[in-house]
């Protein structure tokens, strides 16, 4: 059996989705690797929130994943570290803009959250709106159905709070409603 052309099959050739996979995730090759330090910090952070494994334990068996030298190590650590030691208080800034307990939350959509808040309050050479879509990218890659609109809404409504002169002066470019 041979594998028909396009122009045998009928079918127009597959248009080139610019770093993103037939599914729609980014291509490994399109990752930077402060993404892919968010990637590994998000499923560590999983781990942290499901199993409770201490975060030591955590960061050793995450380090031996493949791939994991392509990331950025330092940024993970000071997303998986800094996400851990303040937990309870960017539980305490989240909370107020949930519509459900925290609970009720899934721990792909929690740990997202606390990688946006954590980069809001520490990483200031990341740009507010780019921190916004790597944790919507990160939940459509990973999470469920609509929770990157979830996600997008509660960061959304951290931003000007914990980056006010940035999204203030967005607003006034016109580049925030």
């Amino acid at each position: 059996m041979t594998e028909k052309s396009p122009s045998t099959t009928g079918k127009p050739p597959r248009k080139s989705t610019g770093g993103l996979t037939s599914t729609g995730a980014r291509k490994a090759s399109a990752k930077s690797n402060r993404s892919r330090a968010r990637e590994f910090a998000l499923q560590a952070l999983y781990q942290h929130l499901v199993g409770r494994n201490d975060a030591t334990e955590i960061d050793h068996f995450t380090r031996d994943l493949a791939g994991f030298h392509k990331a950025d190590a330092a940024h993970y650590d000071a997303l998986l570290h800094g996400s851990i030691e303040q937990g309870a208080e960017m539980d305490a800034l989240i909370l107020p803009l949930l519509d459900r307990k925290m609970e009720e939350i899934s721990p792909i959509e929690h740990a997202v959250l606390w990688i946006g808040v954590y980069e809001f309050q520490h990483c200031l050479d990341v740009p507010w709106r780019v921190v916004l879509n790597e944790c919507v990218e990160l939940t459509k890659e990973f999470g469920g159905t609509d929770g990157h609109k979830y996600v997008n809404a509660v960061l959304n409504g951290l931003a000007p709070k914990l980056r006010a002169a940035e999204v203030e002066a967005d607003r006034a470019k016109g580049n925030v409603r």
